[in-house]
């Protein structure tokens, strides 16, 4: 675990709320110089601390309204692998994330979809399809906040 100080914090805090920033902008905002600002950025990369940068797109803007969350039950483990069914399930462009989960279900599936009739679609042909699926449980998603999570 690397050590933060209260700067490193405020660093990962603004490029939290946004990643598109220079490090010249950063510095400025936090009274840093930007090769200052840029060497710290740079140590918590290398320390793992900041994995990536990634652009989050507006799903609804893009015509897909509905969100559902499914947990699905593989109903033969050990006749498919995990694998195959993680590969097979992400081959689906709907499919946004695939967490394996402890739990009733051994799956959480995050899909978008264009309404719920594209949803059904989907799911009846896509997704129910693959091989090794068993109990499916959809919760349709009404609103979402977003937070950035502890920073310590």
């Amino acid at each position: 675990m690397i050590e933060l100080d209260t700067t490193d914090r405020a660093i990962l805090r603004a490029l939290v709320e946004d990643a598109t920033q220079s490090a010249s902008a950063l510095g400025r905002k936090l009274g840093l110089s930007q090769p200052a600002t840029w060497r710290r950025i740079r140590r918590l990369e290398e320390a793992g601390v900041i994995t990536g940068r990634r652009l989050e797109l507006d799903a609804e803007k893009l015509g897909f309204g509905v969100t559902v969350f499914l947990g699905v039950k593989l109903a033969t483990k050990g006749r498919i692998s995990l694998e195959d069914f993680e590969r097979a399930i992400s081959a689906i462009p709907e499919v946004q994330t695939v967490e394996h989960i402890l739990g009733v279900y051994d799956y959480r599936l995050r899909v978008v979809a264009r309404d719920i009739t594209d949803f059904e679609r989907i799911l009846r042909r896509r997704i129910m399809m693959l091989p090794g699926v068993g109990d499916v449980e959809a919760n349709v998603l009404l609103s979402e906040e977003r937070r950035p999570g502890p920073i310590g």
